[in-house]
Parts: structure tokens; sequence; C-alpha cells
């Protein structure tokens, strides 16, 4: 029994052994962590701000019909170009019941007025050449004549307007045109669809939207944050969603004085004059980016911002510089300006410094290299 027990004893420290200089053996094949280090550059750093939003046409106007009825005939389409007066659709009117009677009996109470005045003119017309009333009482009478026949063809012109549309001189209301010259971006109404005009209770129905796509602005937004660095007549590089490796330049021209807050976030609209290309047509509504610099630094001393660190009591950065061969101490820094890839140093460094890369990453391993290292 004592025997075994020390066979097994033995053959454990065998084993111990066996397992502590495997062990030992793998742990020296390992490659140290050498760390490397960089150079302070002098560079420029620009510190930007992108507002999210849209270009839209600067002039866009909403065509609206002055008379109400049913659409007849529509004659544009979207997208093409028209000039001013050009004829956009045609109304068919439908009269009202009540303003019709009314205009019908007003011309029929008109023509019995004028016939009673005429009888009177024609009468007394025959006593004044006779000499029998003076010419201030004729000329009286002759006036209240003239006025029943203008009020009888103003009433005949009225009720032509109301079942028509027109009086038949001039422009028909029936003819919806052009009030401007531009694109036409909508047209939501067809033939059959019923209008109503536009006035002091109603803003009437749209025919359509005609806009100038020469003259485009972007509309956007941007934070709270950095609306204070803005000023007017700032540069901006507009990029489109829809048009890939293309920037516009814009100059900004409107920051509005109060913000919206949305998602708990306040909100500050702009406005920008963009300068088109016309080798690339620009749709109204096109998603677009500003980018505007804020804040520029020319030929200063700066450092990747990766490579700074910050004490995590007192949150203030600081770098580790060599000072030999994988040597290397604590460096406290003033920071300024960054753009997120570079950062200024103000006070702390040199160009002659050497800062230590410490957030070094191991490179991926591939397959075939670990499959080698068990071979071996």
């Amino acid at each position: 029994m004592k025997k075994v027990f020390k066979y097994i004893l033995i053959i454990g420290l065998v084993l111990g052994v066996i397992y502590a200089t495997s062990f030992f053996i793998s742990t020296n094949n390992q490659d140290p962590i050498k760390y490397e280090s960089e150079n302070p550059v002098r560079t420029t750093i620009e510190k930007k701000t992108v507002a999210t939003g849209k270009v839209v046409p600067e002039d866009q106007v909403e065509i609206k019909p002055q008379i109400s009825g049913i659409i007849e005939e529509v004659f544009v389409k979207e997208g093409e170009i028209i000039k001013t007066g050009d004829l956009i659709a045609k109304i068919k009117v439908v009269p009202n019941e009540q303003a019709l009677n009314s205009a019908t009996g007003r011309v029929n109470n008109a023509k019995i007025v004028m016939k009673n005045s005429e009888i009177d003119f024609e009468r007394n017309k025959k006593l004044y050449d006779k000499g029998i009333i003076s010419n201030q009482d004729f000329i009286a009478i002759e006036l209240r004549f003239n006025q029943a026949k203008q009020e009888l063809i103003n009433a005949e012109n009225d009720l032509k307007i109301i079942k028509l549309g027109t009086a038949g001189k001039g422009a028909t209301n029936t003819n919806i045109r052009a009030t401007v010259s531009g694109t036409v971006l909508t047209v939501p109404v067809k033939k059959g669809d019923q209008v109503i005009e536009s006035n002091n209770f109603n803003p009437g129905t749209t025919v359509a939207t005609i806009a100038d796509l020469t003259d485009m602005i972007f509309e956007g937004q941007v934070d709270e944050a950095e609306v204070a660095k803005l000023t007017m007549g700032m540069p901006l590089s507009i990029s489109l969603g829809a048009i890939n490796d293309k920037t516009f330049d814009a100059k900004l021209r409107f920051i509005a004085p109060q913000g919206i807050e949305e998602q708990g976030a306040v909100q500050f609209k702009i406005e920008a004059n963009v300068e088109l290309d016309s080798n690339f047509f620009v749709r109204a509504g096109y998603s677009a980016n500003a980018t505007i610099v804020i804040g520029e630094k020319k030929n200063i001393l700066a450092i990747k911002e990766a490579l700074v660190q910050f004490d995590e009591e007192t949150e203030e950065p600081f770098v580790e510089l060599e000072l030999g061969d994988q040597d290397f101490e604590r460096r406290d820094v003033e920071l300024g300006i960054s753009d997120g890839i570079m950062v200024e140093i103000i006070e702390g460094l040199t160009e002659k410094d050497k800062v230590k890369v410490w957030n070094i990453t191991e490179p991926l391993k591939k397959k075939g290299d670990e499959d080698k290292k068990k071979k071996d």
C-alpha cells in the first residue's frame, strides 16, 4: 500500500514538472509588447459642424383659381418649363343656384327700370325741343335714362360671369394662367376635380406649383451649441444625397432668432444661397448636408487625439514621453482646438518630443498562423 502511494506521488511530481516547464516555455515564446512613438507635427486644424436639411427653390408659387368650378382640362404636366401667361388649366363654371336666381332677377328689374326711363326720356325730349321744359330739367331726365342703361349692362354682365365665368371682354377667369416663369413642380388636380376660388376667407385650391430651379437655397438646422459660432456670409459646403462626389458652394444668409425644440434638443433654422453647377440638375427637395467651418488654426503644433490620455481622478489630459528604449514618463499637456482626429497642443510638448502610442492593438491572427504555431 505504501509502495502504491509512493508511485502515485512520484508520478504527480513528474507531471507537475512537465506542466511547469511547458508553461514557462510557452510564456517565454510570447512576443513582449513594444510601444512605438510619434512626434508632434505642424498642421492646420479646422473645426467643423454639419447641418442637415434640404435644397429648395428660392421662389415657389402656388397657382390658384379666381373662380370656383370644375376642371375642364389641364394643359401642363409636372416637369414642364413654362412662361408667365401660359395656360395651365381651364375651369367649367357650375353656377350657384341662389346667385344665378338673384342675378336673373336683377337683370329683369334693370330692364323694367330702363324701359320706364326710356319712355320718360322720349316724352320729355319732345317737350324740351318745344321749349316747354328747361335745359336743367332735361339734363336730369337724360342722366336717369343713361344710368338705367348702364345698370342693365352691369346686371347682364354679372349674369354672364355667374353662368360662364366671364363677361366676354378681356381675359376670362375660367382660364388659369401662370403668374411666373419656371418649372412645374406639382399638378395636384386632374380633369373633373372641383376647385374653390381664392378669397379672403379661403386659400383656394392649388392647381399647380411653379418654381425657378436655377435659383436654389439650402434650408437646414443647427444645434444651439453651434449657432452662436455662426455669422452671416459664412461659406458652406453643400453635399447632396442624390449626387455623389460633388459639393456645391453656398453662403449663409439667415439664422433664425428663435429655436425649436425637437426630441429634447433646441434646433435653429438656417438658410444659405447655393451656387449651382450647370452640369448637374438639382431637383427641389433633395436632402442635403451643409459643412460649416466654425474654427480654424494654421501652422499649430498637434498630435493625434488617440495619443492623449486622461487622469482617472482629475480628468486632466496627459501623454507619455519616450526617454529611452521603451522608457516613458508622464507629461501633462494643455489642449486646444480639435477636429476629432488631430488636437492642438498649446503647452507641454515640442516638435522634438516623442509621444507613446499607448493604445496599440495587436493585428488579427490568421487561422493558418495559429495552425503553424500548434505544429511547431
